[in-house]
């Protein structure tokens, strides 16, 4: 088995929609695991004395994407793959910055990786496949539909080197907005963060959102946010305004500013949302998004601070 039939064997665990909405831990230990357990394999068979080399691409920094590497690397050693032994990992982290994402991922090309594991949803699996075409690259995390996105051809037959799972989790918006409602029955207005670099947030404000607002009777006010020095101008135009709520949707730039919005939520005593766990055990309200807790437990899971 060469490596495309490898890509197109990995390609059966897309077939099915729904399989796209696993919870990030079991998509980033499945993907990889799958890959080396068949393609890393037959890379040594044909190449004995060759230590098979993953390229693991992060949006994040290290220590908050520790756990989840973490977990690869224990799901590999149960296969019998063991890092610094026989096979070999080259982490490269963007620390939030989408500028980055084309350097790294050129980087790990010119390495000449055996596989790249892109880690942190749409935009940073572009940058991995405009790298290379030949690499197979296993995509993890959240982001766009992969065929909407242009990064497969579709979910049967993915074609080209990307496969992997996609947390869809830009879809959940309409519920998200259906709980907090609930949870504030006065809510009216929310202000929505919004990246317009970053393909799902702008799909998340600008066509997800809009129609489950207006059957909630709810006002949608989209904030948009570039970069880090906008916080301060936002938080303050913000204000000004008070609105009713406050929903945060994935993002690398929100995750690494956690502190700041969860901050200015709780100073402005302002309900909030969130499509992860780490911003309420920071302070926020509630969240609704994909669980990682476990490897085969529920798609997606509220938690709510009391």
């Amino acid at each position: 088995m060469n490596r495309r039939s490898c890509v197109r064997w990995l390609d059966s665990f897309s077939d099915n929609r729904k399989s796209k909405i696993q919870n990030r831990k079991l998509a980033g230990i499945v993907a990889l695991v799958v890959a080396f357990a068949v393609c890393g394999e037959v890379a040594m068979a044909q190449q004995p004395k060759k230590v098979p080399r993953i390229g693991y691409l992060s949006q994040f920094e290290p220590a908050r994407e520790s756990p989840r590497a973490e977990a690869i690397r224990l799901a590999l050693r149960e296969l019998g793959y063991v890092e610094g032994q026989n096979i070999a990992i080259e982490y490269r982290y963007a620390e939030g910055k989408r500028d980055r994402f084309p350097e790294l991922a050129v980087e790990l090309v010119r390495l000449k990786v055996d596989i790249i594991v892109a880690a942190g949803g749409t935009v940073i699996v572009q940058a991995a496949k405009n790298a290379t075409k030949t690499i197979p690259i296993v995509m993890m995390g959240g982001g766009l539909d992969p065929v909407e996105a242009g990064l497969v051809e579709s979910l049967a037959r993915p074609g080209g080197n990307v496969t992997g799972l996609t947390l869809l989790s830009t879809e959940l918006g309409g519920k998200r907005l259906e709980l907090f409602k609930e949870a504030v029955p006065k809510l009216a207005r929310v202000a929505v963060l919004y990246d317009p670099a970053n393909p799902p947030s702008v799909l998340e404000v600008k066509e997800v959102l809009p129609v489950p607002a207006r059957a909630l009777k709810l006002t949608v006010q989209p904030w948009e946010v570039r970069g880090t020095d906008d916080f301060d101008r936002v938080f303050a135009a913000m204000g000004k305004q008070r609105p009713d709520g406050l929903y945060v949707p994935s993002d690398a730039l929100w995750r690494i500013n956690q502190k700041r919005i969860v901050g200015f939520a709780l100073k402005s005593r302002l309900p909030s949302i969130y499509s992860i766990r780490v911003f309420v055990d920071a302070g926020g309200l509630m969240s609704y998004g994909g669980t990682s807790r476990t490897a085969t437990g529920a798609s997606h899971i509220t938690w709510t601070r009391s």
